[in-house]
This record gives C-alpha cells, sequence and structure tokens, in this order.
C-alpha cells in the first residue's frame, strides 16, 4: 500500500450516483493530476461505474471505499481494483486482507484500533473520521510511538487544512472529497473538477 500511495499526495474520494459520470469524472481527475481514486461502495452506481473506469481510463489506478466486508473484499478483487479502503477495521476485516490478492488500507481512530491492526501486519492506515478524531495533532503525537507507521487522514480534510496534514512526516496522503464535489459531477462541471485536482496537486508539492 505505501508502495502504491508514495508520490500520490491526494486521494479523490468518489461517491457515483449515476454509472455514466464514471469515466468523464475519472478523465477529469486524471487529466488534472490525479491518478489514484478511491470509488466508495455507497451506491448501485459504484460497481459498475469501477467496471467502466477499468476499462475506459486505463491510467487511473483504481481502487474501492467504504469496503466493510469479505465479500467487498472478493468484490473488489472481482473488479480489477488496485487496493481497498476500509472505514474501520474489525479482527474479520483484517484476516481478510491478509488473504486478499490486493493491498488494504484498514481504518483506524485510536492507537488501540492501530496496534490491532500491526498484529495483523499493517503498517499504513487511513485514519478516519480525521478531523473528528482529533486531526493533525493526533497524527503528530502518533508520530513518537509509532515512529514507522504511515497515514491515510480522510474526513473533514479541504483546502483549508489539507497542508496541516501533508507537512506532517506520518502521513503518506490524505483523502478528500472536496475535489470530486457531488455538486459538480450532478452537474457535469468535469472542467471545474480537473481544475480542482490541478489545485489540489499544486497544494501538495
Amino acid at each position: 500500500m505505501r508502495n502504491l500511495l508514495a508520490g500520490n499526495p491526494v486521494i479523490p474520494v468518489i461517491t457515483l450516483d449515476l454509472v455514466e459520470d464514471a469515466v468523464p469524472l475519472a478523465e477529469a481527475l486524471v487529466a488534472g493530476g490525479l491518478k489514484v481514486l478511491e470509488v466508495t461502495l455507497r451506491t448501485e452506481a459504484a460497481v459498475e461505474g469501477i467496471k467502466q473506469i477499468v476499462k475506459h481510463v486505463p491510467e487511473a489506478i483504481v481502487g474501492t471505499g467504504t469496503v466493510c466486508s469479505e465479500q467487498q473484499m472478493k468484490l473488489s478483487e472481482d473488479l480489477g481494483c488496485q487496493f481497498m479502503i476500509s472505514p474501520g477495521a474489525t479482527d474479520a476485516l483484517l484476516q481478510a486482507g491478509q488473504r486478499s490478492s490486493i493491498p488494504f488500507l484498514p481504518g483506524i481512530a485510536s492507537v488501540s484500533e492501530l496496534m490491532r491492526g500491526m498484529e495483523y501486519g499493517h503498517r499504513d492506515f487511513k485514519f478516519f473520521p480525521a478531523e473528528a478524531a482529533g486531526g493533525a495533532p493526533v497524527l503528530k503525537a502518533m508520530a513518537g510511538p509509532f515512529g514507522d507507521i504511515r497515514f491515510c487522514p480522510t474526513g473533514g480534510i479541504g483546502l483549508s487544512n489539507v497542508k496541516d496534514y501533508l507537512a506532517l512526516p506520518n502521513v503518506l496522503c490524505v483523502g478528500g472529497s472536496w475535489i470530486a464535489q457531488p455538486k459538480l459531477i450532478k452537474q457535469k462541471r468535469w472542467a471545474d473538477i480537473e481544475q480542482l485536482a490541478r489545485e489540489a496537486v499544486e497544494l501538495a508539492s
């Protein structure tokens, strides 16, 4: 997971309501410089949307988000995804992640959850919900006892605070929905989304 995320400091978190939006949205994000895309499994359009992106936007690195079961892990593999991300991490999910053929980023919000994930061999985690769980100061504090751990914080991150996270040495990348905004997707404003992607890349550089 660390190798996949290295050099990709901003991961757009995508929620698809219409399959037809999948390809133009992915094309806009990639054109703006964001290649690693997390498509959440929250909607009925997600599965077919992922299939379309994998087929028609080969330069995109596509993964699933909101993965909450072993069945969804298997689905992620079958769809041809290159990674999967969960909001949390049960023992059953961590065990399934060990058997998976693609990288898995488990979600944690506390030190105890982090240590449980480490027992299963994980060194990279999603920190969620980032702002509600204490934000950048919590991750800065975790760097002391867990210097080799890296995080992808997600939840409540936007233009006003993204630099606070990316400045931390234990942050690999951030996940955010401010780029692929539902309103912009609904209005099919692909040029605006591409511009937001470009701004995110510039912020992270």
